[in-house]
C-alpha cells in the first residue's frame, strides 16, 4: 500500500493493539530497513523485519524481508520462504494471505491496499470464503487501485474503506469482535 498508507494505518492503532500485524510491502531492494525504522519512529508501534521461526507479538508489526515470502504457520510462528516469485513478486501478499486462510480461517483479518497488479486479490477472496474479515482500500484513497480493485471485483472485500478509516475498522474488529454496522462495505 505504499509507506505513507502504512504509516496512516499504523498511526491509527493503539500501542497496545492486541494482535500482531504481518505486512508485505512491494519495495525496492535495500529500502526496507529505512522504511521499518521510519515507521517505528512515526507510528508509535514497534515495527520489525520479520524473522523465520519467530513468534509475532501483539502490538508489533512485522514486514516481509527483501526477497522472501512471509507466511503465518498454524503453530504461531512466522515462516520465511524463498519459493518462486508470484506474479513476478517476492515477497507476494498472495503467499501471506493463503497461509492466513489455511492456518487461521475466521480468526484472521486481511487488508489489501493500493498497488499495481493483482497480488493478493484472489487470496483475499480465499480468506473471506474461509470466514476471515477482509478489507480493501477504496478507489478514492488509492494511488493505484489495481490490487484492491481486483479484490473488489472478485467479491473478496467484507469492507471497502478509505485508508484513514482502516485503523478504526481494525480496532473495532479486534477489540469488540465485530464491526460497527455503519462501516459494513460490499
Amino acid at each position: 500500500g505504499g509507506p505513507p498508507v502504512l504509516q496512516t494505518i499504523l498511526s491509527g492503532l493503539p500501542k497496545d493493539f492486541p494482535v500482531p500485524l504481518l505486512i508485505v510491502q512491494h519495495i525496492a531492494r535495500g529500502f526496507l530497513p529505512g522504511m521499518v525504522e521510519w515507521l517505528s519512529e512515526t507510528t508509535g508501534l514497534r515495527v520489525h523485519i520479520a524473522s523465520h521461526g519467530a513468534r509475532p507479538l501483539p502490538g508489533h508489526a512485522y514486514v516481509a524481508p527483501d526477497d522472501f515470502h512471509l507466511a503465518a504457520a498454524a503453530g504461531g510462528q512466522m515462516v520465511l520462504a524463498r519459493e518462486d516469485a508470484e506474479s513476478g513478486l517476492r515477497p507476494a501478499v498472495a503467499y501471506l494471505f493463503r497461509s492466513l486462510a489455511d492456518s487461521y480461517g475466521p480468526s484472521a483479518v486481511g487488508v489489501l491496499l493500493t498497488g499495481m497488479g493483482r497480488d493478493g486479490a484472489a487470496e483475499l477472496k480465499r480468506m473471506k470464503d474461509r470466514g476471515a474479515h477482509t478489507i480493501a482500500q477504496d478507489r478514492d484513497s488509492s494511488i493505484v487501485h489495481g490490487m484492491p480493485g481486483e479484490a473488489i471485483e472478485l467479491g473478496a472485500a467484507t469492507q471497502i474503506l478509505a485508508a484513514d478509516r482502516i485503523a478504526g475498522a481494525l480496532v473495532a474488529r479486534v477489540g469488540l469482535g465485530r464491526l460497527p454496522a455503519g462501516d459494513m462495505g460490499a
